[in-house]
């Protein structure tokens, strides 16, 4: 029998699909986090191990020079900080993983430390952390720069971020008291400053707090460049990865668990999940017909998605010609994404811009058919790179949600390939059950 893979999903908290025919009132229940509240509930019942929302700091008006794109097309914004929705979500879950974004580049250590032990606290220990550098000039502008920290600075400050360990260790086992005969609610002996004083941070600790049932969250990364992933190797438990293909899964897989050793770590302790979107049907004609509409990229789709690359990379393509070559460009933004892009039209590099854009987003797999099909694709790939499992991504809508959630998943654990119960009451244990 094929081994079992882990499942996540990608979702931003923003508005979801809203325009089409069974999107019902999607446009109105996100804002106080209901309709996240519905779909998360969906994803807990079809065994999900997590769900990571992704988040940014700006509003973006580096394409065109102009703000219109991304709020017409709700790219960026608005959108509302995921972390007070985890403790909703958990509230109304038991025990799907809640994995929140927050950006090192911006968020003092202590904040970051104090409200994740928080959160893990409210959720009994099924909170992460997607650890983010962020990538543009625009959100650095919120928080007192005129322009983003360079590339490879970003992950050293990341790296020095560490402190929020320290952080969540400053309390000792035991150091909870609470003896009623002495009165003692806890042992000042067993909490202890961490006094760091590096080169970007400087904090004294301790925490005024218990850490979580995790002790440390659960850390989830998205390198992709060299620095990016030899910060994931050195401190993940979880790392998402947009990848073209099998091989290319596959190759990043094996450089990652290769890092991982060089750090002394165990690669079996961090989970790679593949961003896949599948496109299900009741036959696999019907499947095949919906992704050749998804791929025809309309004049709306490509502004789209060169005002979503001008953003990740602070470089302006109403700039260049639609009709020639892109030149060569250096960012100091998403460098992942800029490679991604270009890397569509092929080795040659002739493709013009309007090729380019035309073109649909690389996926790991074009996972495609009913649910039996796509269960045999997926197993397939999966037994090729060796593991971990996949990320869902894609346009978000209840009807997207069930055809997984009651479609796939049900095929997937027929097969053994999906889990059929929480076995641990964390989020970190869960990633490590096989």
């Amino acid at each position: 029998m094929a081994n079992k893979f882990h499942l996540g999903w990608f979702l931003n908290f923003s508005s979801p699909s809203w325009l089409g025919q069974f999107d019902g009132n999607n446009d109105e229940s996100w804002i106080d986090g209901e309709f996240y509240v519905d779909i998360v509930k969906m994803m807990e019942r079809g065994k999900f191990d997590f769900v990571m929302f992704e988040d940014s700091l700006m509003v973006s008006d580096v394409h065109g020079g102009s703000m219109a794109t991304d709020l017409k097309y709700n790219m960026y914004a608005p959108k509302q900080d995921p972390l007070p929705l985890m403790a909703k979500l958990g509230e109304h879950t038991k025990h799907i993983g809640l994995i929140a974004t927050a950006s090192t580049s911006f968020y003092p250590p202590f904040i970051t430390a104090r409200m994740y032990a928080t959160l893990d606290n409210l959720t009994h220990g099924r909170i992460g952390w997607n650890v983010v550098t962020s990538s543009e000039d625009r959100a650095a502008q919120n928080f007192g720069l005129d322009l983003h920290y360079e590339h490879d600075e970003r992950y050293e400050m990341a790296d020095e971020y560490e402190v929020v360990k320290g952080l969540w260790n400053s309390w000792d086992p035991g150091a909870l008291v609470r003896d009623r005969d002495t009165g003692v609610f806890a042992d000042h002996t067993k909490v202890h400053p961490i006094d760091h004083d590096g080169k970007y941070y400087k904090v004294r600790g301790p925490l005024n707090m218990m850490p979580g049932p995790q002790g440390q969250p659960t850390l989830c990364q998205a390198g992709g460049s060299p620095r990016g992933r030899a910060f994931a190797a050195k401190h993940a438990n979880t790392i998402i990865c947009s990848a073209t293909g099998v091989a290319e899964m596959k190759a990043y897989r094996d450089d990652i668990r290769a890092l991982m050793v060089e750090t002394g770590r165990n690669p079996d302790d961090c989970k790679v999940l593949f961003v896949v979107s599948p496109v299900l049907d009741e036959t696999d004609e019907l499947a095949q017909a919906k992704a050749a509409r998804r791929a025809t990229m309309t004049p709306e789709g490509m502004d789209v998605s060169l005002a979503h690359l001008s953003a990740l990379t602070n470089v302006d393509f109403t700039q260049f010609d639609m009709d020639a070559p892109v030149p060569e460009i250096t960012t100091n933004g998403h460098r992942t994404t800029l490679e991604a892009f270009l890397r569509k039209g092929g080795e040659a590099g002739t493709a013009t811009l309007r090729e380019l854009a035309s073109m649909p987003s690389l996926n790991a797999v074009p996972f495609v058919g009913t649910p039996a099909t796509v269960a045999q694709q997926m197993q397939d790939a999966m037994e090729q790179v060796g593991g971990d499992g996949f990320l869902i991504s894609g346009a978000l809508s209840r009807q997207a949600v069930a055809e997984i959630v009651d479609g796939l998943v049900p095929e997937l654990q027929r097969r053994g390939l999906a889990g059929t119960e929480y076995t641990h009451a964390t989020l970190k244990e869960n990633l490590l059950d096989f």
